[in-house]
């Protein structure tokens, strides 16, 4: 018998052909949000946190700029598409729009090996091996319709 989820056909989750495994997170590692414009988002979440920006970079391959905010140790992502293809750009697009949270980004150690347990328990990869991301980190996202509708970015600082 299977017991088999499909939540307003957005995202899918078939309880037992996934094993859940445990990524041992050390941290939220940022919060990502889609904002159309880093110009007119970077002040309203300065006042609103009560903190700076404290970097904007792009990142070329992804076809995104991002900035940079922190909170305690977790950083909040502000990400603006750079090109109308872009991922960021998609997003905003079906969210009438406007810009909204776009992903949780969790920091842990051994990437590689984290994805392939991730891949072995039925994880869903939009990443299969990961890739260079903002702030010099490595990165791999698992795809929302393995994890409840939630875009769910892993990194690793190698440089640590």
């Amino acid at each position: 018998m299977q017991i088999f989820f499909n939540f307003a056909a957005k995202f899918e989750f078939n309880l037992f052909n996934c094993n859940v495994t445990k990524m041992n997170p050390t941290h939220i590692e940022h919060i990502g949000i889609a904002v159309k414009s880093l110009d007119e988002s970077i002040p309203f979440f300065e006042t609103l946190l009560g903190t700076k920006c404290y970097a904007i970079e792009e990142v070329a391959d992804q076809k995104v700029r991002t900035a940079f905010l922190k909170i305690g140790q977790t950083k909040i992502e502000l990400l603006e598409p750079t090109s109308p293809e872009s991922t960021i750009a998609a997003f905003i697009e079906k969210n009438n729009g406007k810009g909204g949270m776009h992903h949780i980004a969790f920091a842990v150690e051994g990437l590689e090996n984290q994805l392939a347990e991730a891949k072995e328990a039925g994880i869903r990869l939009i990443d299969e091996t990961p890739r260079g991301g903002a702030e010099g980190l490595s990165i791999a996202f698992l795809h929302p319709k393995s994890t409840f509708g939630v875009l769910t970015e892993l990194c690793e600082n190698k440089n640590k």
